[in-house]
This record gives C-alpha cells, structure tokens and sequence, in this order.
C-alpha cells in the first residue's frame, strides 16, 4: 500500500496545482436544518505573486449562512445574486506573508427535494442541498462552504451530529467518537477534489476488505444479506479496475442509501435510492458504473468547459463491459445506436463536445451513446493492447486533475505515434452520423476461384466519412464467415475481393462497430420509437367502461406533461383512418384501430380474440393482464404502430410510470394490477440495408441457406471471482471446534452445523431447497450399531439459472458436513475434529456459493451438503457421466436414501468440493455453466 499511495501523490505533485486545502469543524443539527462551520482555509501559493502585497480573493457563500467570525484576513461583502441556490459574495483581503484564514459561519440549508424534470424517464427529484431529520446532504451545488473561482479543494472534516447518526464524505474514514449523545465523524481527502460532500442519515455500517481498499455500506436500516452482496462485488469489480486500469485512488469505496430516490456517484463512494439499491440488476450494471467513475471523473475530473469525456467512457468500460462478458456486447452496441436513431433528430443532434450532463434521452443518446462508441471504435482501430495501454497511461498522467478531449488525443497519440486529429476531430466536434447502405453485391467466376463487387454508398445528406467499416463475407460451405475491414472515405465505395469458395451472403458492420445512424429496417419496432417521435398520435378508446377510460385519460396526460415531444391526443371516433405519415399509439382492447398493429404484426406470432391475446405461445386474458405490441407502419416503416392494452385501471396507472422504462421492447406482458412483467422481447430485423445476398453471375443456385458464423470475440477484462480468505477461515475454525466434538452422526452438534450451514444460505441469498420450503431435506436411516436408525438431514440451496432454455439442467456442488465424532485419544486428544476431511471442503464450498450468486449462472445451481457418507453418488441411478468428472478426485458424496431432491431436476452433473481449490471449481463452474 505505502508503493501504491507514493505513487499516487507523486502524480498529484507533478500534475496538478495544490489546491485550496479546508481544515473544517462542522456541527450538524438535522431537528432544525441548520450547520455550524469553522474552516480553516490554506491558500495555495500561487495566489503569492508578490510577498510582501496583500492577496485578495473574490469567493460565495448560501445566503442563508452568516459569517460570525474572521481570522487572519478582513472580508468585504459584495453584491448577491439570486441563483438555484441564493448566494452572497465576498472578497477577502490577507495581509502580506499571511497564508491562512479562519472563517466561522452558520445558519439553515433546507431546499426540499424536487420531482424529477420532464421527460426523462431515468430522472430522479433532486435538491441542491438539504440538512432535515430525513437525512443531509450537501454537496458545491449547496454552496455550504466558500467557493473560489478555482473549484479544486483538498480537505479534513471533524463532523458532529447526533448519536445514532453517521457522515459520509470522500476518503478515509479517519476515525469516530461518541461523547454527550454527541457522535463525531472525521474524513480526509488530501488530494485534489472539485467538490466537498457530506452525507449524513441514520445507518447501519458494514465494512470487508477488498484487497487494499475498504469496501463500505451505509444503510438506512439493518440488512446483512444486501449489505454482503453490495461489499462482494465491490471487491470483485475494483479487483478487475485496478487490474485493467491501475491501482483504485481512494482509500475506501462505499454504497450509501439515500432517503430519496437518486442515482449519484461522487469520488469515493455512491449515493443510492432505498428502491435502485434493492433491484436485483443493479449490482451488475449501475453499481459498476459508479465504481468506474472513480477513475473516470472522479478521479480523472472532468473540465466541463471542453466536453465530458467520462460518461461516455464509464459506460463503455462498465455497462458496455459487462454485456461484453455476457456475450451481450453486439446487442448492446444495437441498443445504443437505436437510441440515437429513435431519440436524435437533425434538430435535437449536437457535437459529443458540446455534452455537458443529460437531461433528456437525446443527450443521453450522444452524449453516453455516441461517446461510448466513440471509445469502441477507437479500440477497434489501436486493439485492445495499445487501447489499454492508452488508458492506463491517461489514468497516471491526469488523475486528480481535469482533462480534456484533446488530453485523450495526446495520450492516444503519444502510445501509437499516429495523429489521431482527424479522428477526434470527426466524432467529438462534428454533429451527426453517417449512413451507410449496400446497394449491390455480385459474384463471378474466376482462374482461381470468384470474384466478389458490391458498392457501399454513405447517403447522409452532409460530407462523407472518413470510416473503418467492419464486412463479413460468407462463402458456400465454410462454417466461418471472412471477416475483414474497408476504409470508405467517399460517398460511394466499390468492393472488390477474391475468394477460392463462392461468397453468398455480404454483411457490413454486422456486429454493429461503427457509429451510424440505423435504417429503421435495422430497427425492430419498440417503444422507444413512440416516446422519441415527433409530433406523435395517441388514440383512446371510446368504447372503453368510464373506470377504464379516465385511467387511460390520465395515463395520455401524463405522458404529454413528462415526454419533450408535442403529443397530440384524440378519441377514435373523431378519426376514420389512421395517418401514413405518423407514430400511432392506441391505447385500449376496445381500440377500434387495434387489427392495424395485428396486421402489420403477421409474421410473427401474435394472435387475438375479443378476450385474449397469443403473444409467443402465451395466453394473455383482459380481465387478468396488460400487453403492449409496437409494429412498423406498413406504408412507411420509419414510423411506428404501437397498441397499449389493459381493463385494469390500477394497471394502466402503472404503465403510465413503468413503460418508459421498457424502451428498447418491441412487445410486453404483464401480470395483474401490479404490473408484473412476464414477458418481454424484440422483434427480429429481417431486412437489414447492409445485408444481401450475393448474385451469382453464372446464374448458380445457392440450396445451402446455413452461412458460416462470425468469429468469437474476447471482453476486453473479465471479472475475476473474489474470494474471501477471512470468510472462508471464518467457517473452518467454527466448524472444526472443539465445541462441535467432531460432529458425529445423530449428534446435536452435527444438527448445529446444519444450522449454520442453511443460515449461510440464507445471507447468501440462495433459495430453499429442501421440504416443505426449507433448507433441510429430513429422512430416517439405520445406520447400524450402536446407534441403530437416526434422523439425517441434508442442507439444500438453490442459486436459480437465468437461461431458461437451461430450465432443465442444473448443477449440484456439494460435500458431507458430519465426522467420526469422539473416539481413541491420540495425543491426550480424543476429538476428531474434521478439519481438513471436511470443514475446508464445506469452507470451499459455502464460498463458492457466495461467488456464484454475484455471476448469474445459465443453469440452476444445487449447493448440497450431506450428513452421511456411507452411500455414494457414484453408484447411484441419479449419477450422470461427465468428461469433467475424473478431473476432480473426490466427488460429494450424497446419501441414496435422502436423494429425493434430484427428482425435481434432471441432467445433473455433480462436481465435489472436499479438498479441491476453489480455482479447480470455479473453473469447473464455468466449463459446466
């Protein structure tokens, strides 16, 4: 660590100006909402051009606070100004050689928290700054402490509030009293930072290591199963950051759970809503992303002025990464490219440059969209090697200091020895997109073999692009498409390659690497479509009952208050057909424009009577469930069709809040008035411009339509699994205690491990799966003298898979948790206590457990522990062969007569856990799973 920190400070030395530096002394009183400062302020000494002249510095403090007192220097107040947060301004006069001031204040910070701005589905309220008996936060925005025209501040806190309530800030956690009722929290941030925050609610802290940092979380009330499964997977993505990146920059990491709904991430720690931290998803897709933002904006700032470089490229390494890992990374890339063309017109489009924060879905969809593909692209240009390399030297240079674009330019050059200028300067400061077609691909028979041409056009209306286009040729009979790469830098580009097979099937950009806008037969019809239209139709019902119809009523009201776009509202029968030339929605089963979604949609699998919908082979009833179908206008397929359809008026309020989260689907369905949803999905694109099969010239039929696939992409880092030495030593030394007197068949002490066992389960969230929704499955066995017949019990966890096409396939990892018990003295010591026989293997596997509910496995996952050993699986009927089976010696050992478990589940394959590492395992895991 010491290697580590010197590292880090010698790159503040050399790269940033000290900054302002707070030496604070803060009272908190959350009954009143009012805050009492002495700060301590060290100017930095290139305010000093002069030592012998007096330095004066302009700075703004809330107007609500009062200065009581000054120390070392005489402030002059100045004019205020009415902003979000009232201010009052002051300049500050120190005399020559004076280096420090003292200022005490105080008064009340209470601006109540906002509703989420219009139209942004992904909003959260918000509040420049709040002190209340709810929670505190306070943040620059509050303008809390003095705010010099340099934003850059390093700072110690000494925090006291009242007992029961606890303070976040950046940093280390330095140390903590309690005295009088009165509790006090020191933090200290000594290097550079461009804000000052300080979080305060009612808590429950739990803490764990994560190699060199202390993961951390802060919840509003005692939750030990979420808690453990926030603090391992900060370990397991700061173990894959520091490996890919460099080492972490804090000191510390930690989830807070804010008393609003919220979705922050400041330097060091992230500030959560009480319902976005308990989504199961977000643990592996918003959660990584706030962990990324310590590297990337806050720890490499952002100098807004110039362009937000960071969220593009947080989201690349962390949303896009982790799709990546999943296989998910082509689709992903689609979706990115589908926000932009559904939410981006010529109008609302803007350089990545010009990006700032996002307050709508079009600057999202460029300024994380376009900047993440930004970044993909150029990964594509330098390979993943050189990529890395260039960001991890990026990292060094500039952390804790602000950054640019043209900072990004210099670093990427500097590894490569290229002038990346042109690049930089075509998708940062450059609006728009190209558009890309195939108009033609043809094939003829040559000497050695065949001949393909094909013509790409870019048909945007602005100058061509300067693009490396990814193309994937397929030829008769090979099972791998060609996969190459054409420079395109004219509006039209002639293709030509030579082939010793007969190409069949030309796809550009297959795997969506190039930053484009999509033709909407690349798109399937979603809802995206509808909230991103321009001047868009909504339809009500007039036939609906009046419960119904004002449900509907308020849902159409409510999307004209909260979406940008102008959306007109009409009844049906104020219409006799339905406008070509607009996005449509139709809301209502009694809809009378609902066949033309239903005709449109015949390809697929949709079916309808007047009381149920088929949709993919499921039965959908009025009176029990809400659907939504989209459809591309026939007569003009860059419009869309959309029919919304419920008779539950508490459902239809609900969809009214819930659709805009479901963008990206082109069909839902849901369950009862709480909306549950049971099905979800896209429409798969048949038609796609940049895909045609090829025209054979010698007028060959081509009877093969099974093409070649493309080539298997690596992620650009995998997430390592985390395990925990301290758990795992933890379970070991409980289990082989002398207490446990060597956990003897029919023994209270072998149903106490049991016990323990299942309560393992439980806070590593696995699902019962013994009798009657227990972890224990119970059975009676002679097991011979002296005992005769006893009451087994094994221990029985369920990790769920997340294929379903795997629904009926599971896994089971498993050992036995009994011993010998207590027998002849060795060594005056009578106790066999089971260490290595069994204590470690059921150490292994408990942690295994604990990994495998952070990856999401395909298959279901049976952890089984077995409290006799007499009977093994190896000579059972419910043993399945494996190739991966002889490569682990000791496989669990599973009692015949209490195997009644694996009738729920069939194709099991059983791997063992006594005495095998957990690498062996999780490897195992993985080639299974």
């Amino acid at each position: 660590m010491l290697v580590i920190s010197c590292m880090l400070y010698a790159v503040v030395a050399q790269g940033s100006a000290r900054p302002f530096q707070h030496d604070m002394e803060i009272s908190l009183f959350p009954a009143s909402s009012s805050i009492q400062v002495k700060d301590r302020i060290d100017i930095p000494q290139r305010y000093r051009h002069d030592q012998d002249a007096p330095v004066r510095l302009e700075f703004s403090l809330h107007a609500a606070l009062t200065i009581d007192a000054v120390e070392g220097g005489e402030i002059i107040p100045k004019k205020g100004s009415d902003t979000a947060v009232p201010l009052k301004h002051y300049m500050i006069t120190l005399p020559p050689g004076q280096q420090t001031v003292v200022l005490q204040y105080g008064g009340t910070i209470n601006h109540p928290v906002q509703a989420p701005g219009q139209e942004y589905s992904r909003s959260f309220g918000s509040t420049p700054g709040v002190i209340s008996d709810q929670g505190i936060f306070l943040a620059s925005s509050s303008a809390w402490y003095p705010q010099f025209t340099d934003p850059m501040v390093s700072f110690r806190l000494r925090v006291s509030l009242p007992d029961g309530w606890d303070v976040v800030s950046q940093g280390k956690l330095l140390e903590e009293q309690l005295k009088n009722s009165t509790k006090t929290v020191s933090w200290e941030a000594p290097y550079p930072q461009d804000d000052i925050y300080v979080i305060a609610g009612q808590y429950q802290r739990y803490t764990q290591p994560a190699g060199e940092t202390l993961a951390m979380v802060y919840l509003r009330g005692e939750d030990n199963m979420l808690a453990q499964k926030y603090l391992d997977a900060t370990a397991q993505y700061l173990a894959m950051y520091n490996r890919l990146l460099g080492p972490y920059p804090y000191k510390k990491f930690a989830l807070v759970e804010n008393f609003w709904e919220t979705g922050y991430g400041m330097p060091s720690f992230t500030l959560l809503g009480p319902k976005v931290i308990r989504f199961p998803f977000i643990l592996h897709s918003s959660y990584p992303h706030e962990i990324l933002h310590n590297y990337w904006g806050n720890g490499v700032f952002v100098d807004y002025a110039k362009g937000n470089w960071a969220e593009g490229l947080t989201a690349y390494l962390a949303d896009h990464l982790v799709n990546e890992q999943r296989g998910k990374g082509v689709e992903y890339r689609r979706d990115v490219l589908q926000k932009y063309a559904d939410f981006v017109s010529k109008e609302k489009d803007f350089p990545v440059a010009n990006f700032v924060s996002r307050h709508s879905a079009s600057t999202e969809a460029v300024g994380y969209g376009k900047t993440m593909m930004f970044f993909h692209m150029l990964r594509q240009e330098l390979g993943d090697k050189d990529f890395i390399r260039a960001l991890q030297l990026f990292y060094r240079q500039y952390l804790f200091t602000r950054a640019t674009f043209d900072d990004l330019r210099k670093t990427f050059s500097n590894i490569t020895d290229q002038d990346f200028s042109p690049l930089f300067q075509q998708w940062v400061y450059r609006s728009g997109a190209p558009d890309l077609v195939l108009q033609q691909a043809e094939a003829e028979p040559t000497a050695q073999g065949f001949q393909l041409t094909a013509v790409i056009k870019q048909t945007q209306q602005d100058q061509p692009y300067n693009l490396t286009v990814p193309v994937a040729v397929y030829l008769d009979g090979q099972t791998q498409a060609v996969q190459s790469w054409v420079e395109l830098n004219q509006r039209t580009h002639h293709l030509e390659m030579n082939f010793k097979k007969r190409p069949v099937r030309v796809d550009i950009d297959p795997e969506f690497d190039v930053f484009r806008r999509l033709d909407s037969r690349e798109i399937p019809a979603a809802l995206s479509q509808g909230f991103g239209a321009e001047k868009p139709l909504l339809i009500l019902p007039t036939q609906a009952t009046e419960a119904v119809s004002k449900a509907y009523g308020a849902l159409a009201e409510n999307w004209r208050n909260t979406q940008s776009n102008a959306l007109e509202i009409i009844s049906d029968d104020q219409l006799d057909r339905l406008p070509a030339d607009r996005t449509v929605w139709m809301l209502g089963w009694q809809n009378k424009f609902r066949n033309h979604v239903l005709d449109a949609l015949s390809d697929h699998d949709v079916k309808i009577d007047n009381d149920q919908l088929g949709l993919n082979k499921q039965p959908y009833s009025r009176d029990q469930h809400s659907v939504v179908l989209t459809a591309r206008q026939p007569s003009n397929p860059d419009k869309t069709l959309l029919w919304v359809a419920s008779d539950l008026p508490d459902a239809i309020a609900e969809l009214a809040r819930k659709l805009p989260h479901y963008r990206k689907y082109s069909y839902l369905g849901f369950d009862g008035p709480e909306l549950d949803n049971t099905l979800k999905g896209q429409w798969p694109v048949t038609a796609s411009p940049l895909s045609r099969m090829v025209v054979q010239k010698d007028h060959t039929p081509i009877n093969n339509r099974e093409y070649g696939k493309l080539a298997p992409r690596q992620a650009l880092a995998q997430l390592p699994p985390v395990f925990s030495e301290r758990r795992m030593m933890a379970d070991i030394t409980y289990l082989a205690s002398e207490e446990f007197k060597g956990r003897e068949l029919g023994s209270k002490e072998l149903d106490e491990a049991a016990e323990y066992i299942a309560e393992k389960f439980q806070q590593a969230g696995l699902a019962p799966g013994g009798d009657n929704d227990s972890y224990y499955q119970v059975w009676q066995q002679d097991v011979g003298a002296p005992k005769g017949e006893i009451t087994l019990r094994n221990v029985i966890g369920i990790l769920p898979g997340s294929d379903p096409q795997l629904a009926s396939e599971s896994l089971v990892i498993g050992a036995h948790y009994d011993h010998l018990g207590i027998g002849r003295p060795v060594e005056n010591d009578s106790i066999f206590n089971g260490l290595v026989d069994n204590a470690l293997g059921v150490a292994v596997v408990l942690e295994l457990a604990r990994i495998m509910r952070l990856s999401s496995p395909k298959r279901s996952i049976l952890f089984l522990f077995v409290s006799g050993e007499e009977k093994g699986l190896l000579g059972s009927k419910y043993y399945v062969d494996h190739p991966l089976v002889p490569l682990y010696k000791t496989v669990a050992n599973i009692n015949v007569d209490g195997i009644a478990i694996f009738d729920k589940f069939r194709n099991i394959v059983a791997i063992g856990g006594e005495l095998s590492s957990l690498g062996e395992i999780t490897e195992a895991v993985a080639l299974l799973n």
